[in-house]
């Protein structure tokens, strides 16, 4: 009899948790075991911006399609804790205190980038292209106004070109807010963070951090690949997918003809874009837009 073929274990406990059958602490111990056994850092997650948030309290920067980065000190980490095998030369000078940024390669480079850092051995041509956008000092004292001006301090002592501060600006109102997400994504940017200028260091998802984009973003789990007809037959029509509330729903657009012929795996977690839901919670114009990588 032929063996079941099953998804590597990553891609079942992806699934585990967001159908809900496993606690996200579950999957953050079972990524540190093959972490060096370092737990992942403690960090700020964003909310989606609403209305009724006074932009005139916030700090405004680009919204980075960037790998999120956390110095420990010592070592460059992903959100997950595993290591980034970052060059010597690129964080030999960095301070021996924490920062918490985005590696960048700058708009519409997310592919490029995640390949680059997510090498065992890095490519110093790569490395060259990339910068740490700096945007929060982990255990800082003070406001965000004020862990800013200490992070644009330390940048200004080390000298490295590729350690930068994230530009911060302020509006004045929901207008000049709008007018800013404009401008940003027909440059080729996604959109904008908020981050409240008189806000204390703080962890976990919170109202100081909030995010703007013209079209909303969320993620589902892998579970059945249908085949496509016409000009697709023979490759990948659609995806079957799963989010975290349970519900079920088809991807079809946003693909390329590479990624139907070599579809993400059964069980993979994916990043698709819509633009609102509808009055039963499913996304509408819903198109995918990358796998998710395990960190």
């Amino acid at each position: 009899m032929k063996p079941i073929q099953l998804p590597p274990l990553r891609h079942l406990l992806a699934l585990l948790l967001l159908s809900g059958a496993l606690h996200p602490g579950a999957l953050t111990n079972a990524t540190a075991q093959t972490s060096n056994d370092l737990p992942a850092p403690p960090l700020l997650l964003a909310q989606s911006y609403a209305e009724k948030f006074d932009p005139a309290n916030y700090l405004i920067s680009e919204k980075l399609d960037g790998v999120r980065a956390f110095w420990d000190g010592k070592n460059l980490r992903f959100r997950s804790g595993r290591i980034i095998h970052a060059p010597a030369w690129f964080t030999a000078p960095f301070p021996s205190y924490a920062l918490d940024g985005e590696l960048w390669m700058g708009r519409q480079s997310f592919d490029r980038l995640s390949a680059a850092v997510r090498r065992q051995q890095p490519l110093e041509s790569e490395w060259r292209k990339i910068t740490y956008q700096l945007y929060e000092l982990p255990n800082g004292e003070g406001s965000f106004s004020a862990r800013i001006s200490t992070l644009e301090s330390t940048v200004a002592q080390t000298g490295l070109p590729w350690l930068q501060v994230l530009p911060q600006v302020r509006v004045a109102d929901q207008a000049a807010l709008r007018l800013k997400l404009a401008l940003v994504v027909q440059a080729g940017g996604e959109g904008l963070m908020l981050h409240r200028t008189d806000a204390l260091w703080q962890t976990g998802r919170s109202e100081v951090l909030l995010k703007l984009k013209p079209q909303q973003d969320a993620e589902a789990v892998v579970v059945a690949h249908e085949l496509g007809q016409g000009k697709y037959q023979g490759m990948l029509g659609a995806l079957m997918v799963i989010t975290a509330n349970g519900q079920r729903f088809r991807l079809g657009t946003g693909l390329s003809d590479a990624q139907r012929r070599h579809p993400p795996l059964i069980g993979s977690t994916v990043t698709y874009r819509y633009r609102d839901l509808t009055s039963t919670g499913l996304p509408k114009f819903a198109s995918f837009l990358r796998v998710r990588d395990v960190e």
